[in-house]
């Protein structure tokens, strides 16, 4: 595929994930997304030809694009996160192929949590069964703002409109209870390739788009907050060299807002103010920065500011707290210990937090609150309260993913325990 490589650097990158139940056809279905938008190469096609012929496949196996673990492969299933970089003249993407047994939440967890759209097949055969309420929980509790239902395998209930109705009713019961935005239902044979690039001619009742058309108009330019201005200090950038003598940057990423050389800012937590003098980029100064631009912000005036600060505006600051509730998926085989010392990463900064309280469990496949049960153990997701050792500034998850999430830390074995989100 023919893509100009100036338009490739300046055009939209959309991240999203894929979630089912064992055997719903996730690594089919992005093995024929990226067959059909001529995103693979000859030898890789070979490859995976040759594989499928040697097993006594039937046609060419196009989960085994993603599938790339031995394991996966003699089982056939996914079990770790696997990514997959593609482009079509419309947009870049970046997918997150996650697994679909419940001991992998964890890895669902991480490859949807920088998601702007959640894939979730269901089996039209099956039906809207508990493991597809559990992904669409989760994708509801990591704010996905775009969710496409793929009702897939059609073509194994003869493509009858009976079978996706009945689907699409049951998901919208149950998404009533959830935080849902945007979401779109498609009925699709990932086998066959109907609907997924090219529109399918054996289901004419269905008059909606098709998924590779949804992802590359699905409009993501709302998805960053624009109106909290967010600016987490990374790192102090002092050249010290004849030509910067005197250059002293701060350069980060923007988590919210728009920023522009002359806007007054605060400085959090002295809570000095100053002016943004300029905004620096690798190919040199910009009249703008907003989120996810990475950048070097220069100030008029000489504050003591370092990693782990946050410039905001002076009438719109985050929350200030030290008592904090989370959501947490816990990630590691240690479980959780109540009243347990932790170290918290929240944007760039760096502290210790002690586990107040654990409120309650949650069945993410019925979800109903186990408020009795304070044992959380590798996948399970709970509420929890912490205290942490300085003030953290934040803002809720629902309102910004970045300065919403934490991780914890154990101190003695450095590993990442658990995500969290701010609530």
């Amino acid at each position: 595929m023919n893509i100009d490589p100036q338009n490739y650097l300046d055009m939209d990158l959309l991240r999203f994930s894929t979630a089912g139940s064992v055997d719903d056809g996730k690594s089919t279905l992005i093995g024929r997304l990226l067959y059909d938008s001529k995103s693979i190469f000859e030898d890789q096609y070979e490859t995976i030809k040759k594989t499928s012929e040697r097993r006594g496949e039937e046609g060419v196996n196009l989960a085994l694009l993603t599938d790339g673990l031995r394991a996966e492969r003699e089982q056939g299933i996914t079990i770790d996160v696997a990514y997959r970089y593609f482009a079509t003249p419309k947009r870049k993407f970046i997918i997150a192929d996650t697994p679909g047994h419940v001991q992998y939440t964890r890895n669902m967890v991480t490859g949807a949590s920088t998601a702007s759209l959640a894939i979730v097949l269901v089996d039209a055969r099956k039906g809207f069964v508990e493991q597809s309420r559990r992904h669409l929980f989760i994708a509801s509790l990591l704010s996905i703002p775009h969710i496409v239902i793929c009702v897939n395998k059609m073509d194994l209930v003869d493509y009858k409109q009976e079978a996706f109705e009945k689907i699409k009713d049951d998901f919208e019961d149950f998404s009533s209870k959830l935080q849902t935005v945007d979401v779109e239902f498609v009925p699709v044979s990932a086998l066959k390739g109907d609907n997924v690039v090219e529109r399918s001619t054996k289901m004419d009742w269905y008059q909606g788009p098709t998924l590779m058309y949804l992802l590359e108009n699905v409009h993501i330019a709302s998805d960053h907050n624009r109106i909290d201005c967010r600016f987490p200090v990374q790192y102090v950038v002092r050249p010290q060299t004849d030509e910067f003598h005197d250059y002293r940057g701060y350069a980060g990423r923007v988590a919210g807002g728009v920023l522009k050389p002359g806007d007054e800012v605060m400085i959090l937590p002295s809570g000095f103010t100053s002016i943004i003098k300029s905004i620096d980029t690798f190919d040199g100064p910009v009249e703008e920065a907003y989120s996810p631009m990475s950048v070097t912000i220069r100030i008029e005036d000489d504050i003591d500011i370092s990693r782990g600060d946050m410039l905001v505006r002076t009438n719109n600051v985050p929350e200030v707290e030290q008592d904090l509730d989370l959501m947490v998926c816990w990630l590691s085989r240690k479980k959780m210990i109540p009243r347990g010392k932790y170290r918290l990463m929240h944007t760039t900064n760096d502290m210790r937090c002690i586990i107040k309280n654990i409120n309650y469990k949650l069945n993410i496949n019925t979800l109903h609150r186990m408020e009795h049960e304070t044992e959380i153990g590798m996948n399970d997701i709970a509420r929890i309260s912490i205290r942490t050792t300085k003030p953290v500034f934040y803002d809720k998850y629902r309102r910004n993913r970045i300065t919403g999430s934490v991780i914890l830390i154990d101190e003695g074995t450095n590993e990442t325990v658990a995500a969290g989100m701010i609530i």
